[in-house]
Parts: structure tokens; C-alpha cells; sequence
């Protein structure tokens, strides 16, 4: 077969030519208006913000900075714009059952004039009421109420006193109530007078007398129910009083609301208290204690006639749109706050305090996945409050028993939102797994791309998505040759030529760390030349780890050879991901090989520093030789496969194909060139697969051949499929257009062994009586000996032919 031909210099990148550009500057673009790439993604959001059914709430998923926040605030903003705004929210007091404040839905824009309504009320009454009781009208009303009280109590006891005296029994007014004496011409009986009285006669003024006492506490107990009967006319007079000073001025606010229906039922109850707690109005002596007050400034009595406005839509028309950063349970639902007062916490209906879901109903909420889901009961929140239909503000502290303190059970207020989670994919598919509410509330997802096409189409618009960047964060302009650079490393980014990035934060990024070089030189504008400087300058920044273990390497730390041949030895290429930096260095991987069983052993699963999908590979390379070479004969091999120098988990299957030519190397006992590194991964058939981060791969060994200096002769092999994702630095480029470095493509195991041996691969099936000349036929005619052998009786002993055997 023919040896695989190194790619030309023109399959190692693929340039933005600046002169597809009509422009000079991004400064003569507009602005872009749309996120492009992403029509699947747009569309899903449009539908699920136009959706006005229950459980069509968004799961807006894609990694970070692909725009999934700028596409959906823009079609929320247009969606909003002009609709009519959302109802008003207040807390009053509930009077009946004070723990309960009741929540009244006002439209928009009346519950900041509903509090000013009722503030201005208590102002006024707080003149108004104490002038009607100091009035000339209520005093009179007052005294003719104690005038009766008084003649009929005077009345009354000149009348027992007659009856009293009738029997010369006198009725004597104590400091500490009545009493009846006998009389001696009108003077009362001195105790020593009343002994020497004969004792029938002291028996008749004693039964009198307890005939008057009789009397007398009947007259007192009707005397108590005539002032309980003047109290209770007098308070009746005061809510008289009270409802001329305050009805009207109730009335008025009621017509005002009238068509709010539960307004007028609050002002009700409002104008029922006031009648009844008319005193709370009586201004108190300045300092006299008992005068509570409260951070507001109004004693305690007057805040339940407060209007607590917990969402205000007083602005212009449109539904409201919040982003809550910090979604805690308290953050999402609402809150009851306390205040410190005289060494306890108390709290009442003022105290409540709106969540996001309160400021976001009737229009949309959008949240971090990840910060709701690290917040302790705020995703049960979301849940609850979306699958109930209204908001309720709980304390979770009070549930688990973290707080003893006295709270409120406010009103639940209905609930109408749409929610936006935005998360990564991985968070959308374990919720769907492991939540079975999940599925039922959030039913639209909408998917953004990692990447989009790369065609002249889009590189225009990349242009423009650029220049809308430098503009928004008063950045210079660009010229053409850095734009045709930033799409370069967009498609860098992308790992695919066909490819442009979709992270618009790695771009922002870019251009501001260009734009900062470019400010240094004095320039106007960012040149293609500030572009590079800027990506250079953020590889140098991560590149601490890659220079260390390369140094490692150089001076003979880490054992990698770059010149020769060995058997069963082979260059693999490992990557590195640090942050969000990657990086590959060169990895020897050795094989040997031996008669045994069919069983090859990878070393790294057997200490268990092998992931899966290594020890899948392992496995799919084993099943390749047994199936390619053994054919009807025992797979009568032995191997082990061994990353020498690792110390961590070595995970993937991107060293499969090198894995396999080391095994085929020890098996056919033909050495491999060291001057080459190889990557990619073989299937059962033979066939190489593409891998990921290629253009690491290539730059690491290179890096490394380049420290040491290039031959002319080094080279990595990577999969045919690989070759559109190239996009190498320029002087890897540069090296291999003059010829000092090569890459090659290849399909097969085939073709790669032959390019890592310098021998073809020949027949796996060589004729027989014919001496191979090939690395297939080498190793065909390797496990041939190894079955025929395992299958051959031994002249040794028993006990001898057995060890052998093992």
C-alpha cells in the first residue's frame, strides 16, 4: 500500500480573508438586532413566552455567554411593550383576626394613592377628632348625661335617707360607702348610749336597720347599672360624635373605590374602628408613657390603618420583567420581617415584605437554575407556588422550629407568571430525571447552539455582532484584519472550520483586551496585529502549567523521546483542561506482549486510574486483534498496556489507535518512529475516529519538538475526520510549509502503522510458507506461533509444562 501523504500547509487552517469585507472600520455597521445562529432556540422561546397555558413555563439551556439572556430579554421587551400594566398589591389589617392581613388587588397605580388616601385621613382625624370631644356641643351633651346620672342617684338616696330617718335611723355618708345609725334627738346613739338601751328596743333598731341595709344595696346595685348605663351612653354619644366627624370623609374615599370591591369592604371595617377606637385619636401628653412609637414615627395604634403597597405599578404601560439574582426562599415568596421592642420581636402587617414572584406576577421571572437549586426550600417555593396558583409567605424557619418568635399568616395573593430558568443542559436533564414536577411545569426548553455556520453569510454578521460590542462597551473600532482575526479564533474556539463560536463573552473578551493594546500604542482603532497580541497574552496568562510539565520533559523529567524508533512504544497525546484553558503534552504508552490467554491488560484499569471509556477502548482494540488475526485459532495472547508516568485518572479513548500500534509494534517486533505522535480512537473494524481538541494535540508535541529542535522528520498522525476541525497556530504553519514538521491524516490502523513503522502493513492472512515482510503479516505469524504452541503437547513434565503454561 501506498504511505499517507503529509497535508499541505492549506488544510492546517482556514483564514478569514479581510478583503470579503466592504467596510474599513465596525465603526460604518450598524448595530445587530438579532442573535443569529440560533432559530431553534428563538423560535422555542417565542413560543413558550406566547404560550397562555398553565405549565408552559421556559427552560432557556446552552452554555454561558451565547446570548440565551440578550435573545430572551429582547423578545420579552417586545412581547410586554404597550400591554396593559398588571394589577396593584397592598396588605391591610385585618381587624377581626389581626395574625391574617388581608391582600387587596387595586389597579394600576392605586395602591400608593390608596396609602396616601388613608395617611391623609389619619392626619385629619387626628386634629378632627380631638376637637369634637373638646367641643362646647360634646360638653354639654355630656353634662346633661351626668346631670340625670346625679339627680336620679341623689334622688334615690335623699329617699332611703328620709325612709331611714322616719325610723330615727340616720344615713351616713363614709369615705368608704354608706351606713345607717339609730338617732337620739337627732344626734347619733354613741355605742355606750345604744348598750344601756333596753334590749327589746335594740332589737327593733337592729332589724331595722337591716331592713334599710336591704335597701340600701339594692340601691347600690341599680345605682352601678345606672353608670354602666351613662358609660354606655356616653360611648354611644362618642361613636355619634366620632361618625359625624369621620363618616363622611369615609364615605368620600368609598365613593372613590367604589369599584374595587374589597377596598370599600376594608373602609368599612376601617370606619367600624375608628368609631370604636376613637381614643387612640386623643393627642397624648408630650413624653407620657405608654405613647409606643415605631420606626415610622406614628404611635402603635394608628400603623393598623396604614396600607402596606407590596407591588406598585404606577409606572408606564407594560408587564413587569425581573431577574432575580439572589433567589433565597425569603428572595422568591415574600417575607415578614420583626422589629426589636422593648427586648422582643414583634411585627405586624406592615412588616411584609414582597418577593420576586410578587413584583413579577402577571408578567415573567427569570432565574439561575443553579442559584435556586443551591438555595435551601427555594426550588419547593417555585414549585409550590406555580403548581397552588398563588403566592403564600411562609417562614421555613418557623416549620423546622429555628424560630419561636410570634408571626403572620398573610392572604395568599393569585398567582399569574410565566418563569425563564436559564441552566446548562445538564441541569434541564437531571430535573427531567429526578424531579417528576419538573416535566409538568416547565413543558418548553429552548436549546441554544455551542457554534454556528461559518460562511460569508455569517462572517458578516459576526462583523456586525463585533462591532455592537466595541460600540455598547466604548470600545475602538475595528479594522477588517482584526475582524478577519477575531472570526479566526472564534472558529479556533468552535474546534471546527466550519465552525463560528457562539460565545459572545469569550469575544467581548477578546476585543477588550484588544482594545486595551491598542489604547497602549496610541492607535484609533484595533488592528488585526492588537488582536493576536491579545490572544497571545491570554494564553501566556494560563500557560504556567503547560510550560512546567514541558519543561519536565526537555530536560528528561518526564520520559518522551523524539528521536528514533522503539518497539512497542509509541507517542500518545493527552489533554489538559485547566479552567478554561486546555493544553496537550506527548504521553508514552508501552505494550508487551507474551503467550497467554487472550487477555490483554491495561494496567491503568487494573489500579483503577482508567475511566470507562479508556477500558472501553482497551476492550474494542483487544476484540480488533483477536478478530483480524486469530481468525479459527486461539487468541492465545498476553498484553499489557501501560501510560507510563501518569498519576491521575486517565479517562477517554482518543489513544486507542496509538495503544494499538504499540501493540502491533511488540507483536511484530518492528520498532516505531519516535519522531511521531499519534491520536485518535479505532473501532472493531480498524477504522480511525475523530477526537477532540486536535489542534491542542498537534501544538503540544510540536511545542515540545521545537524546544529540542525540529528535524525535518517529526509529524503527528491524526483522523482523517479531523482535518476540517484544523485551525493551528501560525507557526505550526509556518514549520510545516517549510517542511520541518508534518501532519498526517489517516483512516485506518493501517495506514497509521505503516507511517509509525516505515513498513507497510501488508496482509493480515500472509500465504503460507512465505516469510512476512509486512507488520500485518509479522503479526499474524506472531500469534500463530503463540496458538500452535499453546495447542502443542510439551515433552516437559507434568508439574514443569504446567508452570509453562501459566
Amino acid at each position: 500500500m501506498n504511505f499517507p501523504s503529509a497535508l499541505p500547509a492549506a488544510k492546517l487552517a482556514r483564514r478569514c480573508d479581510p478583503e470579503q469585507f466592504s467596510f474599513q472600520t465596525t465603526a460604518e455597521l450598524p448595530d445587530i438586532e438579532s442573535t443569529i445562529g440560533q432559530e431553534r432556540a428563538s423560535a422555542a422561546v417565542d413560543f413558550g413566552v406566547s404560550m397562555a397555558r398553565d405549565g408552559y413555563n421556559l427552560f432557556v439551556m446552552g452554555p454561558a455567554g451565547t446570548g440565551r439572556h440578550t435573545l430572551v430579554r429582547k423578545v420579552l421587551a417586545e412581547r410586554v411593550a404597550g400591554i396593559p400594566r398588571p394589577s396593584d398589591w397592598v396588605y391591610v389589617n385585618n381587624f377581626a383576626k389581626p395574625h391574617t392581613p388581608i391582600a387587596i388587588a387595586l389597579p394600576p397605580g392605586q395602591g400608593v394613592k390608596l396609602r396616601e388616601d388613608l395617611r391623609e385621613l389619619v392626619e385629619e382625624l387626628r386634629s378632627t377628632i380631638p376637637t369634637v370631644f373638646e367641643g362646647e356641643e360634646y360638653a354639654a351633651k355630656v353634662e346633661q348625661i351626668d346631670a340625670e346620672f346625679n339627680e336620679r342617684h341623689e334622688r334615690s338616696f335623699s329617699e332611703l335617707g328620709a325612709e331611714a330617718a322616719q325610723h330615727k335611723i340616720a344615713l351616713l355618708r363614709t369615705p368608704t360607702g354608706f351606713s345607717f345609725a339609730p338617732l337620739k334627738n337627732s344626734e347619733v346613739y354613741t355605742p355606750q348610749e345604744f348598750a344601756e338601751l333596753p334590749e327589746e328596743e335594740q332589737h327593733r333598731i337592729e332589724a331595722t336597720i337591716a331592713q334599710l341595709q336591704t335597701k340600701l344595696e339594692k340601691l347600690v346595685r341599680e345605682v352601678m347599672r345606672w353608670r354602666k348605663e351613662r358609660h354606655e351612653r356616653i360611648r354611644a354619644l362618642n361613636r355619634e360624635m366620632v361618625f359625624l366627624a369621620v363618616g363622611h370623609l369615609v364615605d368620600e374615599l368609598k365613593q372613590s373605590y367604589s369599584e374595587v370591591a374589597g377596598v370599600v369592604k376594608y373602609l368599612d371595617a376601617v370606619q367600624h374602628d375608628l368609631i370604636e377606637n376613637a381614643d387612640d385619636f386623643r393627642k397624648p401628653a408630650e413624653g407620657a408613657p405608654g405613647t409606643m412609637r415605631l420606626e415610622s414615627g406614628q404611635e402603635a395604634g394608628l400603623r393598623r390603618y396604614t396600607v402596606n403597597v407590596l407591588v406598585d405599578h404606577s409606572g408606564p404601560d407594560g408587564l413587569p420583567i425581573v431577574f432575580e439574582d439572589n433567589p433565597t426562599f425569603q428572595n422568591l415568596v415574600g417575607r415578614v420581617d420583626h422589629i426589636a421592642q422593648m427586648g422582643t420581636l414583634v411585627t405586624d402587617f406592615n412588616l411584609i415584605k414582597p418577593g420576586a414572584l410578587h413584583r413579577a406576577n402577571g408578567g415573567y421571572l427569570m432565574l439561575d437554575v443553579l442559584k435556586v437549586l443551591m438555595q435551601p426550600f427555594a426550588w419547593d417555593g417555585i414549585k409550590r407556588a406555580l403548581m397552588r396558583g398563588e403566592i403564600r409567605i411562609e417562614s421555613w424557619a418557623e416549620h423546622l422550629s429555628l424560630v419561636s418568635t410570634v408571626s403572620l399568616e398573610p392572604e395568599p395573593i393569585p398567582l399569574n407568571v410565566k418563569v425563564v430558568l436559564f441552566g446548562e443542559r445538564m441541569h434541564y436533564y437531571l430535573l427531567q430525571l429526578y424531579d417528576p414536577d419538573f416535566r409538568r411545569l416547565f413543558r418548553v426548553a429552548a436549546d441554544f447552539e455551542e457554534s454556528i455556520e461559518r460562511d460569508d453569510g455569517s462572517s458578516g454578521l459576526f462583523a456586525r455582532i463585533l462591532a455592537t460590542i466595541a460600540r455598547r462597551d466604548k470600545l475602538m473600532p475595528l479594522d477588517r484584519e482584526a475582524v478577519a482575526r477575531a472570526i479566526d479564533h472564534a472558529s479556533r474556539l468552535a474546534g471546527d472550520t466550519r465552525k463560528i463560536s457562539s460565545d459572545l463573552d469569550s469575544a467581548a473578551e477578546l476585543l477588550h483586551e484588544a482594545d486595551h493594546w491598542t489604547r497602549e500604542a496610541g492607535r484609533d482603532r484595533i488592528t488585526g496585529a492588537d488582536v493576536r497580541k491579545a490572544i497571545d497574552s491570554q494564553r501566556h496568562r494560563a500557560d504556567r502549567l503547560r510550560e512546567r510539565l514541558q519543561e519536565s520533559i526537555v530536560r528528561g523529567l518526564i520520559l518522551i523521546d523524539t528521536a528514533g524508533a522503539k518497539v512497542g512504544q509509541v507517542n500518545a497525546l493527552s489533554v489538559y483542561q485547566v479552567g478554561n484553558a486546555a493544553f496537550a503534552q506527548p504521553t508514552r504508552i508501552t505494550a508487551t506482549t507474551r503467550l497467554g490467554e487472550g487477555r490483554v491488560i491495561d494496567i491503568q484499569r487494573e489500579v483503577e486510574m482508567g475511566g470507562p471509556i479508556h477500558s472501553k477502548g482497551v476492550l474494542i482494540l483487544s476484540s480488533f486483534l483477536a478478530s483480524r488475526f486469530s481468525g479459527k485459532q486461539a487468541f492465545a495472547l498476553s498484553a499489557s498496556l501501560v501510560f507510563e508516568q501518569t498519576y491521575g485518572q486517565v479517562e477517554g479513548d482518543s489513544a486507542s489507535l496509538a495503544e494499538l500500534c504499540a501493540l502491533m509494534s511488540a507483536l511484530a517486533d518492528v520498532p516505531i518512529r519516535q519522531t511521531l505522535a499519534v491520536t485518535g480512537s479505532v473501532n472493531q473494524l480498524g477504522e480511525v475516529q475523530p477526537i477532540g481538541a486536535v489542534n491542542e494535540k498537534i501544538e503540544g508535541f510540536f511545542d515540545i519538538c521545537s524546544a529540542r529542535g525540529l528535524s525535518g522528520d517529526q509529524g503527528v498522525l491524526i483522523p482523517d475526520a479531523n482535518v476540517e476541525h484544523l485551525m493551528l497556530r501560525d507557526d505550526v504553519i509556518a514549520a510545516v510549509e517549510s517542511g520541518r514538521f508534518h501532519i498526517y491524516a489517516v483512516r485506518c490502523v493501517d495506514e497509521a502503522i505503516s507511517l509509525l513503522t516505515g513498513m507497510p502493513a501488508g496482509d493480515a492472512q500472509p500465504a503460507s510458507g512465505v516469510t512476512p515482510a509486512d507488520v500485518n503479516g509479522l503479526v499474524a505469524a506472531r500469534l500463530k506461533d503463540y496458538s500452535s504452541r499453546l495447542r502443542r503437547p510439551a515433552a516437559e513434565p507434568a508439574p514443569r509444562r504446567r508452570r509453562t503454561e501459566k
